[in-house]
């Protein structure tokens, strides 16, 4: 049994043939390009999926299904992406579409985030659990909630946007608008905010910082490593902006077990790679936090285990 998870972003498309035990056999990308007509991209992404089936020995007769994986509103029902930020889909009927390209191969799509979510349910750091809750802390803060074994979305598709959940009312103005959300103070553009405040009130008052040394003083260097690693080498304003970090962090993942109470909440994105240095800290202070500190079982906060493989699982078991 075998078939195809199609990874869709911004910037590449990323496609996979994925076999009934949720390893990928044959993966490649191709430059999303996204200033094109809709019907091109398509074109491309079946292109692609057609020649990873050749590459693997197979034929289309041997894809059970095909899944996308894409960003913002997927309706799951009528196979149509009823909006995409980055991508120009709007009100386009992708699994249609997708299908006539693929010999009448079935297609499924899926908000990415969710997708990521259902991967780590059914693969990764949330396998065998019924109830879980995935959150990818990159540019944003993304979020998908697995309930009953099922994908939760919403009556409008349009569910679980966790990291538009406001945790510092009149706080930092976020990308949607509002002020405040969790997505403004926990996203790695978070993270890179509060260590360029961090560096500037440093400089005012005349103080030196490992961080202003890592970044040779340009503040566009700043990433989402320059805090962790100079607080790792006991830089006082690096460990106040980490300790701030992961007090936003840690606020937003006790609002989402004390809505959800999931067996599994997991993270993702490239900031989990500072490992337990992130978890043991995050862990403490979240339980401090939620509703049911004094009572078991408790809730497991895991690191994702699929990277950016998530996307592509995830897409791939839309039909399973």
């Amino acid at each position: 049994m075998y078939s195809i998870g199609i990874d869709l972003g911004g910037t590449n498309i990323a496609v996979g043939i994925v076999d009934s035990h949720y390893h990928i056999i044959q993966k490649a990308s191709t430059p999303t390009r996204a200033q094109r007509p809709a019907d091109e991209i398509t074109a491309d992404i079946a292109a692609l999926c057609r020649k990873l089936v050749t590459d693997a020995g197979l034929t289309m007769a041997d894809i059970d299904f095909a899944g996308m994986a894409t960003p913002g509103t997927a309706n799951s029902d009528t196979g149509v992406i009823e909006y995409a930020n980055n991508v120009p889909f709007f009100m386009y009927p992708m699994c249609e579409k997708l299908s006539a390209l693929l010999d009448g191969t079935k297609v499924y799509i899926e908000n990415d985030a969710n997708a990521a979510a259902k991967a780590e349910a059914m693969a990764g750091a949330a396998k065998g659990v019924r109830n879980s809750v995935m959150i990818t802390l990159g540019t944003g803060v993304g979020g998908g909630v697995i309930l009953d074994g099922k994908v939760y979305a919403g009556f409008n598709f349009a569910g679980a946007e966790l990291g538009h959940t406001v945790i510092e009312k009149d706080g930092r103005k976020c990308s949607c608008g509002r002020r405040g959300c969790w997505e403004a103070y926990s996203s790695a553009t978070g993270l890179i905010a509060m260590t360029k405040d961090k560096i500037l009130e440093y400089r005012e008052k005349g103080a030196h910082t490992l961080m202003e040394k890592l970044i040779c003083g340009d503040l566009n260097r700043i990433s989402g490593k320059t805090a962790f690693t100079a607080a790792k080498q006991n830089d006082t304003a690096g460990r106040e902006v980490v300790d701030m970090y992961i007090d936003y962090l840690a606020c937003g993942i006790a609002n989402m077990i004390n809505i959800f109470q999931p067996q599994v909440l997991s993270i993702g994105g490239g900031i989990c790679h500072e490992g337990d240095y992130l978890l043991i800290p995050l862990t403490e202070r979240v339980f401090k936090e939620v509703y049911t500190k004094d009572r078991t079982p408790s809730t497991q906060i895991k690191i994702a285990e699929l990277g950016n493989d998530a996307g592509i699982i995830g897409a791939a078991s839309l039909g399973r």
